[in-house]
């Protein structure tokens, strides 16, 4: 991974390289880059403060447990590097960056963002509206940032290389060490034994992060 790093230029396409990787491996290496989202308005450009890692089919908690391939699932076996939104509880859109290598799936799940600059805030609000009283409730959460960023499933597999589409991923100013932070996952109970892995990483002192956990601890890579 170090490798992968040294090759990382803010404000470039992250390399290909960075794809290959395992969901485990991208989740906290993904902290601190930047998801952009050309709207009618303009673009948004926000930071990645928290996500979550579901690994292969191993993982209880991932939708492809077991080698699962279903119409909603088949996207995450895909070569890494392109988006998997899905819908919860009928109303709440997800993005996820599928990772790893293909027949593989692998996937990371976006939780929160924050705005770059106050005009990104700006239009995010925009689709937030009076919701958005604290940071945390404007894109801390999965279906909070995908309301924020007008993400839905008409962006279901669309590669996220691509500088200048509709969605995409460029390499962000890095993170300091020590400020990542690592604990379970949130509301998977039923992923019974993987539900206590630690893969959900956020940025120790971002008021976005949708949920801080107290038990949490430094992620060291």
């Amino acid at each position: 991974m170090n490798q992968i790093t040294k090759k990382i230029v803010p404000g470039r396409p992250l390399p290909p390289e960075f794809y290959r990787l395992t969901a485990l491996e991208a989740g906290p290496l993904l902290l601190g880059h930047t998801l952009v989202r050309r709207t009618e308005d303009g673009d948004i450009r926000c930071r990645i403060v928290e996500t979550e890692s579901y690994g292969g089919v191993e993982d209880k908690g991932s939708h492809a447990f077991g080698g699962r391939r279903t119409a909603r699932t088949e996207i995450m076996f895909s070569e890494g590097g392109v988006a998997y939104i899905y819908l919860i509880y009928g109303m709440y859109n997800c993005l996820n960056l599928v990772t790893g290598a293909p027949d593989d799936p692998q996937a990371v799940l976006v939780r929160a963002v924050e705005p770059l600059s106050p005009a990104d805030e700006a239009l995010m609000r925009q689709r937030r509206g009076t919701k958005a009283r604290r940071p945390v409730d404007l894109s801390g959460g999965p279906g909070r940032l995908c309301r924020a960023l007008d993400i839905d499933k008409s962006l279901n597999g669309l590669p996220l290389r691509e500088p200048g589409s509709a969605l995409w991923l460029e390499a962000g100013e890095g993170v300091p060490s020590g400020a990542i932070m690592q604990a379970p996952r949130v509301n998977i109970a039923y992923a019974a034994e993987y539900a206590e892995k630690p893969w959900r990483f956020y940025l120790r002192d971002s008021r976005y992060v949708s949920v801080v956990d107290k038990q949490a601890v430094a992620w060291t890579n």
